[in-house]
């Protein structure tokens, strides 16, 4: 099992509702093994990378309003 962690800056978070949401939309992904998100729009997560990859996480946060933000 390879894991792998990343922090990712994504948009869209102005509140502790806005965490709650965010964590509610990847909360049930297969290969997620953990993820922390604070208010400053800024992800932690940690996956295994033979079951998902960042791109479906990133994808899955972006479906529920959050889009990875550039740059970061």
């Amino acid at each position: 099992m390879a894991t792998k962690s990343e922090t990712i800056q994504v948009s869209g978070v102005r509140c502790e509702r806005c965490v709650g949401r965010l964590a509610a939309a990847i909360r049930e992904h297969e290969g997620l093994e953990a993820a922390n998100a604070n208010l400053l729009g800024q992800v932690v997560l940690s996956w295994n990378d033979e079951k998902t990859s960042r791109e479906d996480l990133v994808g899955a946060l972006a479906k529920a309003g959050f889009r990875e933000a550039p740059g970061f």
